[in-house]
């Protein structure tokens, strides 16, 4: 015995139709909706690693900075620097910091 869709009524094919276009709907929007939280995960991920590396970046280039004034400060200089003119009015003399 075959299926006859000719016996089917009108209004069960409608309603048959518009439950598959329904479902097919919700799938689209559940599929968007995964894809649109992996990508916000995923923009999430890079700005962290972003910021990290760069939030240590700055933290090395500072404790480099840190070292090396320390080790200056350590430094005895044998004399005086020899004064040099102001660069524009003459008016402040340079001074040589110490430790900052």
């Amino acid at each position: 015995m075959q299926f006859d869709l000719s016996s089917v009524e009108t209004a069960t094919m409608v309603f048959i139709g518009t439950v598959v276009f329904a479902l097919a709907m919700t799938a689209f929007v559940l599929v968007a909706g995964v894809l649109a939280l992996v990508l916000v995960g995923v923009g999430k991920l890079a700005w962290f690693l972003v910021s990290t590396s760069l939030l240590a970046v700055v933290h090395g280039i500072n404790q480099g900075w840190d070292r090396l004034v320390h080790q200056a400060a350590k430094v005895e200089i044998p004399g005086d620097f020899p004064g040099q003119p102001a660069p524009s009015t003459g008016s402040y003399p340079r001074v040589m910091l110490g430790d900052s």
